[in-house]
């Protein structure tokens, strides 16, 4: 399945919503240095992406070697972003151009709705929030060799969003892609079955990379995206306080847009 939009009308323009996105794609395309058919640097990824090894071994960094085909950990690399600024650093970037894309358009469709419900401010802080819990999560799942693979891109903040949306609205209609083998079609469907198999395949996913010898997740940070999700369920109460008068009870009303 695959999302393409829903059926809730925002009542103020999602300036954050729309900022963030743009931060995304220029972070990629003009600082990572990121292509339509290559994607950016490993030195660039390394050097700012989320290490969880440098968080398990405080005061000590890690460091791209190789030109970037390796890293390397430890007490004498010295000179790195420190590990909080990797934190923040690692939301805004990317692997390639269809891991940005995958990322923006959820967040275009599930996002403005969430920053109208709670205002501007609040969402920068939860969006925020939501991405340091998805970091988190995958941090206390990693091990082994998993430990030093840097993490980067907006989906675990973007999971919170999608926790606190499947709350705020279980009922409103998502536009979404079925594939089926060689065929799609698009079908209307409740935001809350939609969301709700997405995170049922990010804990099937993840518990199935546990389960593996290698811990080979397909470079996917699931536990990070159940992470951010977890969050997004558990503040979005504490965050959003504004109701969206097209929708009623889990019954919207108005056009998709």
């Amino acid at each position: 399945m695959f999302p393409l939009k829903d059926n809730i009308p925002t009542t103020t323009f999602p300036v954050v919503t729309i900022t963030l996105i743009l931060a995304n794609v220029l972070s990629y395309f003009l600082w990572q240095k990121g292509g339509i058919l290559h994607g950016p640097s490993n030195a660039n990824v390394i050097d700012y992406g989320w290490i969880p090894w440098e968080v398990k071994h405080l005061g000590q960094q890690c460091m791209a070697v190789q030109g970037g085909a390796a890293i390397a950990c430890g007490k004498d690399v010295h000179g790195q972003a420190p590990v909080w600024v990797t934190a923040f650093t690692s939301m805004f970037m990317h692997g390639s151009v269809i891991h940005l894309a995958g990322n923006m358009l959820f967040l275009w469709i599930f996002g403005n709705n969430v920053e109208d419900a709670m205002g501007r401010a609040k969402f920068i802080v939860f969006y925020l929030l939501g991405g340091l819990a998805a970091l988190a999560g995958q941090t206390l799942i990693a091990g082994g060799t998993g430990d030093v693979v840097p993490l980067v891109g907006a989906s675990g903040a973007i999971a919170a969003v999608l926790g606190g949306y499947i709350l705020l609205y279980p009922r409103a209609r998502v536009l979404t892609v079925i594939f089926v083998i060689f065929f799609f079609t698009l079908v209307e469907l409740p935001a809350m079955a939609v969301l709700g198999i997405w995170f049922l395949e990010q804990i099937a996913f993840g518990a199935a990379g546990l389960t593996d010898p290698a811990g080979d997740s397909g470079g996917v940070a699931y536990f990070a995206h159940i992470g951010g999700f977890a969050f997004g369920l558990l503040a979005i109460r504490a965050f959003a306080h504004r109701q969206n008068p097209a929708y009623n009870n889990g019954r919207p009303r108005g056009a998709v847009v």
